[in-house]
């Protein structure tokens, strides 16, 4: 009997660990896996790390806390938590703020789906008049910044009587003061939220009514079914995945929000962090890890919601025409409702806040001044403005929009591209658990409320010594808004035939000519919108930065510091100056690639047949 050594047919045993390492070269060569694994490490360690570090604060004993703590400055313990908790300033401090926050947050949902909602069925499934105007319009106020509906409120409705400000538009005109409710506090707050996210409902909810296959509504016709029972049975069903995204996304922005409950007067966890940061630096962390348990929920809801719902198939190529519903005489009355509401939410900020600018009083029309524009503080003589030149000659202002603009350009430049190379890899295989963790991790960010995401970059930045700079800011923006470019970009991708990059792979066409010859050609509006989006959200984000940097750094700190100094001439320039960039970034965009936000849901851009 020969030895296995000498049996010519004996094949010796391979190495397990020298197979692994074939498996894992084989798996590297491939670029989306190498791509992929080098921004998800890179991810994972920039998204947990500060959450890490915001942690560990809430156990660390900061100044003022040593003598009821017993532990020295600087050192570990859980009294932060007690405190915050079940001390004896726990109600004021957390519980109601906390229960403002998920009131505030869920009112919000509520307007949005439904002022949202309604307006992308009357869009995309009726024979309502101006609908492309409609459709481009509604979208606004997503764009304008967060707190601009905020300030419009308290221009119209702010009286002496009630709020002991100023007396608004509506009491000059009227003479009447609104209820204290309808001015300041919960309903203004979340109503206000709620038509800034409402373009949220629209483009997710349009998006499902425009695709919807008309088979499925027609083979219920055919049967004689009542419309209201077809809406009902069938086409709520299809809608309903889009209400639960739209629920949760709402939910973690609003949650999140500073501005609109700050300008309105209402205590929520984000207003009550910014005051205790200073004196209860530690309690205040527990209120920035608390949301972001809540956004990590989210998460977890959204990732159950989605693999647990039934498939259906919206789709199918047989049926491109839909019906619209006959409106009738209402095709004109809700068209005016639209443009009426629309106009406030869209068109009269930028009307008001450009008056504004010339008026000696806040909402004072009985008097008009050039001050805000041209004066030149001359020393020894008072006009108001504590120092400050008109916006001509205001370097404080042209340094901050300046800022604004590098800080969103270079963060809109590098969000975009990495979440468009981890949209591309994922989408090259969706299921896999790396991909599935990949895609988990990269959209994160955006399900954690915008005050979390600043206060870990605020204490990761205050280790390392980058509090202050530019540097952290692009990098706290770049990490937020990676998830607009990812799922604009796993999206789109998902739509490309696999044939058309095999067919160049069987050519011999390397990886990157691929992708900028082949895939980004194609797929150019759905990445460019992935651009777009940090690009805006960026020039008008104020929750996010404003802890990483002192006040004049963008724009909108700049206007935080101006409306606490009660310059509102120069705050209303500064506003509108952010609006007029944003309009053009996003319109000129539109024009030169046809990205849009509103791009497919409707208003006009396609010829659907009516019902008879």
């Amino acid at each position: 009997m020969l030895s296995k050594e000498l049996d010519p047919n004996y094949l010796p045993k391979p190495n397990k660990f020298v197979l692994f390492l074939k498996k894992v070269w084989t798996w590297l060569k491939k670029p989306q896996n190498s791509i992929l694994l080098v921004l998800t490490l890179a991810l994972t360690v920039m998204t947990l790390a500060p959450m890490v570090m915001v942690f560990m604060d809430t156990f660390t004993i900061h100044v003022g806390s040593e003598e009821l703590s017993g532990v020295d400055d600087g050192g570990l313990s859980g009294y932060n938590w007690w405190y915050t908790f079940a001390g004896k300033m726990a109600g004021k401090f957390f519980w109601t703020p906390f229960g403002n926050t998920m009131a505030m947050a869920a009112l919000a949902c509520i307007f949005a789906i439904v002022f949202g909602g309604i307006t992308a069925y009357l869009v995309s499934r009726t024979n309502m008049k101006w609908k492309k105007y409609i459709s481009s319009i509604f979208i606004l106020p997503y764009i304008m910044p967060q707190w601009t509906l905020a300030n419009i409120w308290r221009n119209l409705f702010d009286s002496m009587a009630v709020t002991n400000t100023r007396n608004g538009i509506f009491m000059q005109l009227f003479h009447v003061a609104m209820p204290e409710w309808w001015c300041v506090g919960l309903f203004p707050s979340a109503l206000v939220l709620g038509l800034h996210y409402a373009p949220f409902a629209y483009i997710l909810i349009g998006g499902i009514f425009t695709n919807m296959d008309a088979n499925l509504e027609e083979a219920a016709t055919i049967l004689n079914t009542p419309k209201w029972k077809i809406f009902l049975r069938i086409t709520l069903p299809m809608v309903t995945p889009a209400i639960l995204s739209t629920i949760l996304l709402v939910f973690s922005s609003a949650m999140g929000s500073y501005p609109v409950p700050h300008y309105l007067n209402f205590t929520t966890l984000a207003t009550r962090y910014f005051e205790l940061n200073t004196d209860r630096a530690g309690s205040a962390s527990i209120m920035s890890v608390v949301m972001m348990a809540i956004g990590v929920g989210i998460l977890m809801v959204n990732q159950f919601s989605t693999s647990g719902r039934k498939n259906y198939t919206t789709v199918t190529g047989k049926s491109g025409q839909v019906s619209l519903v006959d409106l009738h005489a209402f095709k004109w009355v809700f068209a005016v409702i639209l443009v009426i509401l629309t106009a406030f939410t869209s068109i009269f900020p930028i009307v008001s806040f450009t008056l504004d600018t010339f008026l000696k009083n806040p909402a004072d029309y009985s008097s008009f001044t050039t001050k805000w524009w041209v004066n030149i503080d001359t020393p020894g003589v008072d006009v108001g403005m504590y120092g400050q030149n008109g916006i001509l000659f205001n370097d404080t202002l042209r340094k901050a929009f300046l800022g604004s603009v590098l800080v969103a350009a270079c963060g809109a430049l590098l969000a975009g591209t990495i979440g468009t190379l981890v949209g591309y890899c994922v989408s090259k295989n969706r299921k896999g658990k790396f991909e599935g963790y990949a895609n988990a991790i990269a959209f994160l960010p955006y399900l954690l409320p915008s005050l979390s995401v600043g206060a870990a970059y605020y204490v990761f930045g205050s280790a390392v010594g980058l509090y202050d700079t530019y540097f952290l800011l692009i990098l706290t923006g770049t990490i937020k808004y990676i998830p607009f470019a990812s799922r604009a970009a796993l999206s789109s991708m998902l739509q490309l035939s696999g044939e058309i990059e095999e067919s160049a792979m069987i050519q011999g066409v390397p990886w990157w000519k691929r992708m900028t010859r082949i895939i980004i050609p194609i797929q150019k509006t759905s990445i460019l919108s992935g651009y777009l989006l940090p690009f805006i959200t960026g020039m008008r984000e104020l929750t996010l930065f404003m802890m990483l940097c002192t006040s004049g750094k963008t724009a909108p700190t700049l206007l935080d510091y101006f409306d606490e100094m009660q310059l509102y001439g120069l705050s209303s320039a500064t506003n509108l100056g952010l609006i007029i960039i944003i309009l053009i970034v996003n319109f000129g965009m539109n024009a030169l690639t046809g990205a849009s936000l509103d791009n497919g849901i409707g208003g006009g851009k396609k010829k659907r047949k009516k019902n008879a």
